[in-house]
């Protein structure tokens, strides 16, 4: 056994040694070529066509239902919208991804009336084609993902 433990020490004395071998010798990093500078990267092309308010309403009573049914396990759907208006575009510097910020109010299938805070994002679909959306019903946001009182969805 003891020399078992012995040999152990041994391997790993030569390992450490062996890597700080290849870091203390190995070669410096190098410059790209001119070839290599900037290949290929070219910056996101961004228009600042964003879709109106009203567009985003069917995708967020869709994507409510299905939130709703399939993480909740609840009935809940909305049932209609009123006092949609924008808040924001494009509130911060110009060169970030466009979005509209927009607010209103929902009626849902149980009766209540909440708010609803939504913005609809240029090129922020699914793997980065078309119009993205991200929602939030007040008194709703079950996983905190904008709380407190969907702060996080305003600009």
């Amino acid at each position: 056994m003891r020399d078992f433990a012995k040999s152990l020490k041994a391997l790993v004395r030569f390992g450490l040694g062996a890597l700080f071998a290849v870091l203390a010798f190995g070669h410096p990093a190098k410059a790209a070529n001119p070839l290599e500078l900037n290949f290929g990267l070219f910056g996101p092309s961004y228009d600042g066509r964003v879709a109106p308010c009203e567009k985003a309403l069917g995708t967020i009573s869709s994507q409510f239902q299905e939130k709703e049914s399939t993480f909740w396990n609840s009935a809940l759907t909305i049932t209609g919208y009123g006092n949609i208006h924008e808040v924001a575009f494009r509130p911060w510097q110009s060169d970030n991804i466009p979005r509209r910020y927009c607010s209103g109010d929902v009626m849902l299938s149980d009766g209540k009336v909440r708010s609803v805070h939504y913005s609809i994002i240029e090129d922020g679909g699914f793997a980065g084609f078309g119009q993205g959306v991200e929602w939030c019903v007040t008194g709703l946001d079950r996983n905190w993902a904008y709380n407190p009182g969907c702060k996080a969805a305003r600009p």
